[in-house]
């Protein structure tokens, strides 16, 4: 019994003098402190979400599914003439503009079936009368191609905003409707129409807003956006409600014209009276 409590007070007495070192209790502390750091970091490792997604490229641009490139500076196209060589282009009739001089009003009108009538568009011949390409003044829809005997054929393209260019006397067209052109596109020859008999071979261009005729020359060079809505109202005011003053123009334009009829009948039916009496 003494042997082994002697080995036992032999032992304390050693762990005693093991703990009265100076270096034991700072190394029990660091390799305490170094196990719990392992323990949190082995912890945060297990339990992170990161590895539930899969970060690699897979799409980069310009490997399988590239996205469309936007061109976002991308230009307004301007209205140009309806011609290929605008150089050649001679404006043959004007557009009637009401508010403008009498001289001009006179001569943008048309003549057919013994009344005059306000020409809405232009008539473009080139300089030596010969046929020409009619090319697409916008880029746009056909919407409309239609034989029409009196005004020589029409093609109607659509744009944006409601608004719509009109090409008359044309032959030989070389559109569909439902189509997709682009601006200086070919889309017919000028021909003739006998509304319009006068202007000889040409191509009568229209340029509408919301079904209102627009002057061409004022809007050519120009977008899309220089066609404003209340520039449009005053001109649909102005063709649908003409001043009296123009509605008596145009009275007294169709009497002359009857007066004339008349008198270069009862000149014929007098110089054949009197080559029957002589």
């Amino acid at each position: 019994m003494r042997e082994e409590e002697n080995k036992r007070s032999s032992q304390s007495s050693s762990v005693r003098r093991f703990f009265k070192k100076r270096w034991v209790f700072p190394a029990i502390y660091i390799a305490s402190a170094a196990i719990i750091l392992t323990g949190v970091l082995w912890y945060q490792a297990s339990s992170s979400d990161t590895d539930k997604y899969n970060y690699n490229s897979t799409d980069l641009t310009g490997k399988k599914n590239p996205p469309k490139a936007v061109e976002v500076n991308k230009p307004l196209e301007s209205f140009k003439m309806p011609v290929a060589k605008a150089d050649d282009a001679v404006v043959k009739m004007k557009f009637y503009d009401f508010n403008g001089k009498t001289e001009d009003q006179e001569a943008a009108l048309v003549f057919y079936n013994n009344k005059y009538q306000p020409n809405t568009g232009i008539d473009v011949t080139v300089k030596d009368g010969e046929s020409f390409d009619v090319v697409a003044s916008l880029s746009g829809t056909v919407v409309r191609v239609e034989d029409d005997p009196v005004l020589g054929n029409v093609i109607e393209i659509e744009h944006d905003n409601g608004i719509v260019t009109q090409y008359q006397s044309v032959k030989d067209i070389k559109v569909k409707a439902g189509e997709q052109v682009k601006q200086g596109d070919v889309l017919a020859k000028a021909g003739q129409s006998l509304f319009n008999e006068k202007a000889g071979t040409h191509v009568h261009f229209e340029i509408r807003k919301d079904g209102v005729a627009v002057n061409p020359t004022s809007y050519f060079g120009k977008s899309l956006s220089a066609l404003q809505e209340s520039k449009s109202l005053n001109e649909k005011k102005s063709i649908e409600a003409p001043s009296q003053k123009t509605q008596q123009k145009l009275e007294d334009l169709e009497k002359s014209a009857e007066d004339e009829q008349s008198s270069d009948g009862q000149d014929e039916t007098t110089n054949t009276t009197e080559k029957k009496n002589s």
